[in-house]
């Protein structure tokens, strides 16, 4: 029996695939369970306009993260911190700083949870690099440079 899914299901496919399974696994359990329907011509061609469309929007989300990567390639940001006579910094510099820097030096915002660092924070002076998870398929490098106050 053919089906379309309406949700990820382990092992069989992901949300609007269309799948062959045996009856009465789709009618004794993705049917009733909300997870499958039967795949009728109707039901075909809402699936194919719902797959355009998305792939339209994903298109646009994919070509504005890649206009920010490149306003973010080439740029440097400052963060100071206090730092203890050792050259350890007093706290950590963290992706929440990270973001603010972004934002105040350079006027762009981005959100402070698509910003992964190598660690948890910066404990030291120096120059680092993050990556930006602006899109599954961009994540720019950003450099930065820890300093003391």
């Amino acid at each position: 029996m053919e089906i379309i899914l309406k949700q990820d299901v382990p092992n069989l496919g992901f949300k609007d695939d269309l799948v062959t399974v045996k009856d009465g696994y789709a009618t004794n359990y993705l049917i009733p369970k909300g997870l499958a329907i039967i795949a009728i011509p109707s039901e075909k061609k809402k699936m194919a306009e719902t797959i355009r469309q998305r792939q339209f929007k994903e298109e646009k989300v994919r070509k504005e993260a890649e206009k920010m990567a490149e306003k973010l390639q080439d740029i440097e940001v400052r963060i100071a911190a206090k730092v203890g006579t050792s050259g350890k910094i007093f706290g950590s510099v963290n992706a929440l700083q990270i973001a603010e820097a972004i934002k105040e030096q350079f006027g762009l915002e981005i959100d402070r949870k698509k910003i992964m660092l190598d660690g948890d924070a910066i404990k030291e002076v120096g120059t680092y690099t993050a990556k930006i998870n602006l899109h599954k398929e961009v994540r720019p490098e950003l450099k930065f440079e820890v300093f003391g106050e």
